[in-house]
């Protein structure tokens, strides 16, 4: 039952959105993605890592504390879930999330029909970009590992321009691209997404598949907000 209500809200918010939006996605000529939980499917791993690692040096924390700093950089994101560590602690804590991450990380493929989407899209000529709150270093390596790199004209990292929601991730791609903020739309699954896609007023994109609840995110008010990525696809064809 509760599935089915989610649904209905959610399309319901998809119509409003199409109605009151000036800035129909199909006029959209640069789509910008967040990466873990909106294109892979890596959420579990990152929560998991963020165990592993904190535990190692005596800290704990929750499933739900993890994911609701998914999104900001990996060391604003400990800083914030191991208050109590010294600085020492946190570079530590860092270092042994990677080690367990890049270890498992064959763990994490795209979500279904993502990679079809992203062929589809750029048939159509769209310019594609990510921002992530990944380091340089962990986007090139999945980048390659998902034999990805070649559909996205350009890729920005917070260890490259700020933490979300800090804008300028998306003020970066803009420039690089030479598109104005009226052509572009983000698509995110954390709160900080939607945050910093707001901050520009840029259109938006929240998907409910990733970190954040349906709730969380529709505070945010994104433009649209989808259930799937079948739906993103979807949404993102018409």
């Amino acid at each position: 039952m509760s599935q089915t209500i989610t649904r209905t809200k959610t399309t319901i918010a998809v119509e409003s959105s199409q109605l009151s939006n000036p800035h129909h996605l199909a006029d959209k000529t640069l789509i910008i993605f967040d990466w873990d939980g909106t294109l892979m499917d890596s959420i579990g791993l990152i929560v998991e890592s963020m165990h592993i690692a904190g535990e190692a040096h005596g800290f704990t924390t929750t499933d739900k504390s993890v994911k609701n700093i998914i999104g900001l950089s990996l060391m604003k994101g400990i800083e914030l879930l191991y208050p109590q560590a010294s600085a020492e602690q946190q570079l530590l804590i860092q270092q042994n999330y990677a080690d367990y991450y890049i270890a498992n990380s064959h763990r994490t493929p795209f979500f279904a029909p993502i990679e079809n989407m992203l062929q589809t899209l750029q048939q159509q000529n769209r310019q594609l970009a990510v921002a992530t709150g990944k380091k340089r270093k962990g986007l090139d390596r999945v980048l390659d590992a998902s034999d990805s790199r070649h559909y996205f004209v350009m890729t920005r990292c917070a260890d490259e321009a700020g933490s979300k929601p800090d804008p300028k991730m998306l003020t970066d791609i803009l420039q690089y691209t030479e598109q104005q903020i009226s052509d572009a739309v983000f698509i995110g699954d954390s709160i900080y997404d939607i945050q910093m896609a707001n901050r520009l007023g840029m259109t938006s994109i929240a998907v409910n598949y990733g970190t954040a609840s349906s709730d969380e995110l529709a505070a945010q008010q994104p433009t649209y907000q989808v259930d799937t990525p079948q739906a993103l696809a979807e949404l993102l064809r018409a």
